[in-house]
């Protein structure tokens, strides 16, 4: 059992390195981080748009300078003309025929960038979300259009912002005629997203706000339900194997055991056997016929027998490197097993009886350490294999014996 132990052992260890690397693995793999700037090409993708006051009677301008590079230069001047300045750039999502198409933003929550502006002020980040109940494709202002703000300077200021706590502002409600209790937005339609001036940009300056490092992030946590399962999958397989495997073992183990013993327990046949040591001869018969005597000790084999103590405890120490005791304890607990294997109707106490003793709580655990199970498990695995463990011969048991 020593061996099987050891090789369980290496075979737990290898286990929780292979579950470590693979919840390393699968946590990596949840986490999302997406560039959403990239060079603008021509078809289904991402494209770069602008956006300002102009619709609406103003004369505020902007401008991307360099739409092929992998970060947004925004230059923007707003000027008091309209009733509400504003100057806005971003991309939008079109399919294949540059028509508005949408994009799925659910395993996202939030998105970080490196924020620059000149002169340093507080801007708007938002997205155009779909809503099939409201929106008409390619209509952007009949969207869901949260937004937040966000801080910049000429050094640069790094920004993360929570994609599921933006906010829709009031006028988008007026103008759909919706109620303002109808805050939700669907991250799973965004046919785009901008940046751009607030109500406290200044007017009449050159402006320009410059982003860089633009990153969707996000968990998905496919993977970490596929983690939960592969683990108790993996730990369902290993206590099968382990317990079929320890059965197997713990059978082989029992079987090795009791033929070993088989040579301590035949010298009950030395009653039919010369012995030239006539006084060990009948100490040693004397305990093999005696043995399931409950009242049996040291004391009635030294009376029985007429031999000091010493001559028996030097009897059994020379011929069997035991104690009374624990030969007394061998013959029992040999027998019992025996009895186990052959008598599966017998139950364990009288058993236990049969073989000397008054105690079956103490049968249980002097057999556990003898045999590493207890009875009813020694049972239940010698019943399980295809021929009976090995018994003790019929000329050697405890009845012909005496």
């Amino acid at each position: 059992m020593q061996q099987f132990f050891k090789k369980a052992l290496l075979a737990l260890i290898g286990l929780v390195i292979a579950d470590a690397l693979l919840a390393f693995f699968m946590i990596y793999k949840s986490y999302l981080s997406v560039p959403l700037l990239a060079t603008s090409r021509p078809g289904a993708g991402w494209h770069y748009i602008t956006n300002s006051d102009v619709e609406i009677g103003g004369t505020s301008t902007v401008r991307i300078p360099d739409r092929q590079r992998e970060q947004l230069r925004v230059e923007f001047k707003l000027t008091e003309v309209g009733k509400y300045p504003f100057a806005s750039a971003g991309m939008a999502m079109h399919d294949a025929k540059s028509r508005p198409a949408l994009v799925d933003w659910s395993k996202y929550s939030d998105v970080t960038f490196l924020a620059k502006c000149k002169p340093a002020n507080s801007m708007v980040f938002g997205i155009s979300t779909f809503d099939p109940k409201i929106s008409k494709v390619g209509d952007y202002l009949t969207y869901r259009s949260p937004v937040t703000y966000f801080s910049c300077n000429e050094r640069g200021v790094p920004v993360s912002l929570d994609l599921t706590r933006l906010a829709i502002p009031d006028w988008w409600f007026y103008q759909v005629k919706l109620d303002l209790s109808h805050q939700g937005y669907d991250l799973s339609k965004v046919s785009k997203f901008v940046f751009g001036s607030s109500s406290q940009s200044p007017l009449n300056v050159d402006s320009y706000l410059e982003v860089s490092e633009l990153m969707l992030n996000g968990r998905d946590y496919r993977y970490i339900a596929a983690l939960v399962l592969l683990l108790l999958a993996s730990w369902v397989a290993f206590a099968w194997a382990f317990f079929r495997a320890h059965a197997r073992a713990l059978t082989a183990s029992l079987n090795s055991r009791m033929k070993k013993d088989l040579p301590l327990v035949a010298y009950r046949q030395l009653t039919l056997e010369p012995y030239k040591d006539k006084e060990k001869a009948t100490v040693l018969r004397y305990i093999a016929t005696n043995y399931t005597d409950t009242e049996i000790d040291l004391e009635s084999v030294v009376s029985a027998t007429g031999t000091n103590r010493n001559k028996v405890n030097e009897v059994l120490k020379t011929e069997l490197g035991m104690t009374f005791t624990s030969y007394l304890n061998k013959l029992r607990l040999t027998e019992a097993a025996r009895l186990l294997a052959e008598k599966s109707g017998a139950a364990i106490a009288e058993i236990a009886y049969s073989v000397g003793y008054s105690n079956v709580s103490y049968f249980n655990k002097l057999f556990k350490e003898e045999y590493g199970c207890t009875p009813k498990s020694f049972r239940s695995l010698a019943t399980q294999q295809d021929s009976p463990a090995e018994p003790v011969p019929a000329e050697i048991s405890g009845s012909e014996a005496g």
